[in-house]
């Protein structure tokens, strides 16, 4: 008997391999990171084979130190950065450009030419989303206007796109020897390409967008007891397992997170910054500018549907710090500089490096630091880059209120950044509210896990997955309010002097 649910988690700057027990415990886990490409100023791409050939790494090593063999995992899950958008070849199974990253605004003129018919709006009653350079339908626009070779592709029905669930998936189930070409309801949400009423491909804006039917997945319930198909037996898992759940990533953190309920919420410090409110079955539109998004589907049961609020840059504030300024040598010494000094010395960091995602949606927007004096040292800096974290989380859970009505008594956290003990307890002083971090902080990768062993019956329903749920820390504000005004002032300031630089 199977002991174990393996997930595959492929986020922006790393891949790896994660062994689930029934218990919710990771027993075994492989991490490997791939290259960051930055051909022009705010392009960012990935290589897609780099990317396969580490995730068949991961999942050979994570094998290797659970001392186990195919036969003792029941079933796989994958979850995955989202918006990044693969096209290839079904013949060759070559990619046939690199993946354009989330984080890219190369397809900022054809989300400029969108907008001039409806505005920035245009698709939101259908898609629950802004036309913005974030989702991928642009990012296809543009591969099939500048790439030769996908445009020719295309034409001969033989390019495939998908986000990078659906690049693994169709590697891992045989690729060029019947891969399944599939996604779930939470990634087509972020194509701007599906309708969230029907959760089928819209038709309209495929015409609008210029781009074939013929290149898309078929959309799939996050957890499939139908499968969407077994790896490969001469794959790295060794054997034929189910591959049965996928989510983008965040979803599969609220997921993880075991925010089943509406109004529960979690915030996922990665790369960037994403907070989730789960809406229940209704789809609830913002007009504070945040996203209407799929939170899951598991197999037959009602779609759930959530709100969201996407931050471009947090954790990448950081690598920024270390890769770009030299400023610290490895992500964990941030915390220790910041602790030098009291406070942020009355200056701010806006890193809107790719624009300002929620709720302000502006791709014109350039980062910036203000308030600098000669007073300021770099210990400040470096306080002042995790306290964007906290701000830009507040100015999210700000909208979602106003949205939802909503009102939290606390906030589920995970991610690489929740380690920090500075950042959290700046957090809870902005939210005023406790910060509570869950006992393991794998919750994507858990999320994976859960909707691949759902559909196989690993786990029988969510109330086992509650209870696998545990508090490992809590964060409580211990800020006066007029402190709280003062700085979230200061920070509100700061961002109106982003705008407009391009």
């Amino acid at each position: 008997m199977a002991d174990v649910v393996a997930a595959l988690d492929q986020g922006t700057t790393s891949t790896r391999c994660l062994l689930v027990n029934h218990s919710g415990e990771v027993v075994a886990s492989h991490q490997l990171e791939h290259e960051q490409i930055y051909p022009k100023p705010g392009w960012v791409e990935h290589d897609p084979d780099e990317i396969w050939d580490r995730t068949q790494i991961v999942i050979r090593r994570t094998l290797e130190q659970a001392g186990i063999q195919g036969e003792g995992i029941a079933a796989v899950g994958i979850t995955n950065q989202r918006e990044t958008t693969v096209v290839w070849d079904k013949k060759s199974g070559k990619p046939l450009h690199p993946a354009i990253v989330w984080q890219d605004t190369r397809t900022d003129g054809i989300c400029r030419e969108l907008t001039r018919d409806g505005g920035q709006d245009r698709f939101r009653a259908t898609t629950g989303l802004p036309l913005s350079t974030y989702f991928s339908g642009p990012k296809i626009r543009w591969l099939l206007d500048e790439v030769p070779e996908v445009r020719e592709a295309a034409a001969r029905g033989d390019a495939l796109f998908g986000n990078m669930d659906t690049w693994l998936i169709w590697n891992l189930t045989g690729g060029v020897s019947g891969g399944a070409h599939v996604t779930d309801v939470t990634n087509a949400s972020r194509t701007q390409l599906m309708s969230l009423s029907s959760l089928d491909w819209d038709s309209e804006i495929l015409d609008v967008m210029g781009i074939p039917a013929a290149m898309l997945p078929e959309i799939r319930p996050s957890s499939d007891p139908a499968l969407y198909g077994t790896t490969s037996k001469r794959g790295a898992f060794g054997r034929a397992i189910p591959v049965c759940g996928d989510l983008g990533d965040q979803q599969a953190a609220l997921y993880g997170q075991t925010c089943f309920n509406a109004g529960e919420a979690k915030n996922t410090y990665g790369t960037g910054c994403f907070l989730l409110l789960n809406t229940g079955t209704e789809v609830v539109p913002s007009n504070s500018g945040l996203l209407t998004t799929v939170a899951y589907r598991i197999g037959s049961e009602p779609t759930v549907y959530a709100l969201e609020g996407s931050v471009a840059i947090a954790g990448a504030l950081v690598q920024w710090l270390r890769d770009n300024l030299g400023l610290i040598a490895s992500a964990p010494e941030v915390e220790k500089l910041a602790n030098h000094v009291d406070d942020n010395g009355g200056m701010y960091l806006v890193p809107a490096f790719s624009g300002l995602f929620a709720p302000h949606w502006r791709s014109d927007a350039r980062g910036v630091m203000v308030g600098l004096t000669r007073f300021i040292r770099k210990e400040h800096i470096a306080r002042a880059s995790l306290e964007a974290t906290a701000y830009q989380t507040k100015e999210v859970l700000d909208a979602m209120h106003k949205d939802s009505g909503v009102e939290l008594t606390s906030l589920k956290v995970d991610g690489g950044m929740v380690v920090n003990n500075l950042l959290m307890q700046f957090q809870a002083d902005m939210l005023d509210v406790p910060v509570v971090r869950p006992r393991v902080n794998e919750t994507t990768s858990l999320g994976a896990a859960y909707a691949a062993g759902r559909a196989v019956g690993f786990w029988s329903n969510e109330a086992e997955l509650r209870e696998n749920w545990a508090a490992d820390q809590e964060w409580t504000p211990r800020m006066e309010s007029d402190e709280r005004e003062r700085l979230y002032a200061g920070w509100r300031k700061a961002v109106q002097r982003t705008l407009d630089w391009v």
